[in-house]
């Protein structure tokens, strides 16, 4: 009995060390996000630099709109409001041009790249997850008043019409960051489903849930103890798009399993929500090979 009891603490005392891992992930997170943020404010900043040079060009407008001689206007006032609004819609356009430009080069670092067109500017959006580069997407957009996107390689599944009617009308910089988050987010779900059934399949049994945005997943994974194995059903569910970890982790087994299994389980739902699935099965088998190691 005084071996079980140690044996048990031990195990204990392993679970604590991970909920610790846990916490510690989550705050390196955030600190990522601090890092984003302060990014975000550099690009605002240049966005309303260039607002800046917008308005000076529509004073640039103002100024030629004044100019012709005003002895000419009962001859031309039939003429000058459609030169007027033709000069508008250059200025318009070069602001466009110029914004789009500055766009390129400032969001080449995070995954965004792109080349001017004759009719706009074809976007390359990058995807990468855990160090590894992954899938790349085109959005074809035509700078015109209103913008519009021409074609895309966008998956049907990620809220592109939702991104695009809220944002590139304007603001393109908001629109291109919103929606290369929501393929980061999709492709990092997906890296990990992928990797966790091809590398941790002696864990898994029966039938794997999910859908094409990989933002539910529900599956059956084996606990093993000194005497038996015990299966846990896990639902995992990704509320929020634009990331790559869970909402909302559930994890459940028969009622009439061991205390200890039952305070397993939540010690699971706990690093499901903090730990991408495949570090969170590396460290299950890590902790199931601890107590090999103190014998």
């Amino acid at each position: 009995m005084a071996a079980a009891g140690n044996l048990e603490e031990g195990v204990l005392s392993r679970l604590e060390k991970l909920e610790a891992r846990a916490r510690a992930l989550a705050l390196k997170q955030e600190e990522t996000k601090q890092q984003q943020r302060e990014e975000v404010a550099r690009l605002r900043a240049r966005i309303r630099q260039l607002r800046r040079r917008r308005d000076e060009l529509k004073g640039k407008v103002s100024l030629q709109q004044a100019a012709p001689g005003r002895q000419e206007e009962a001859t031309s006032s039939g003429a000058e409001p459609v030169q007027t609004a033709r000069v508008r819609e250059r200025a318009l356009l070069q602001w466009k041009v110029e914004t789009v430009e500055a766009m390129l080069r400032v969001f080449y670092l995070t995954g965004i790249s792109g080349k001017l067109t004759e009719r706009g500017v074809c976007f390359c959006l990058s995807t990468a997850y855990g160090g590894n580069y992954l899938d790349s997407y085109y959005l074809d957009i035509v700078i015109t008043q209103p913008v519009r996107i021409h074609r895309h390689s966008v998956p049907v599944f990620i809220p592109l019409k939702r991104i695009a009617a809220k944002y590139l009308q304007t603001d393109i910089r908001c629109f291109l960051a919103t929606l290369s988050a929501h393929l980061n987010a999709y492709v990092g779900r997906k890296y990990q489903a992928d990797y966790l059934q091809k590398h941790f399949s002696a864990f898994l049994g029966g039938h794997w849930q999910k859908n094409s945005l990989y933002n539910m997943l529900a599956f059956n994974y084996d606990v093993t103890t000194e005497s038996s194995t015990f299966p846990f059903r896990v639902k995992l569910v990704y509320g929020d798009l634009d990331r790559s970890l869970p909402t909302e982790a559930s994890v459940s087994c028969k009622e009439d399993v061991p205390a200890s299994l039952l305070e397993k389980a939540a010690t699971h739902s706990s690093l499901f929500m903090h730990m991408a699935l495949h570090k969170a099965f590396d460290t299950f088998r890590k902790a199931a090979e601890m107590p090999d190691d103190m014998e």
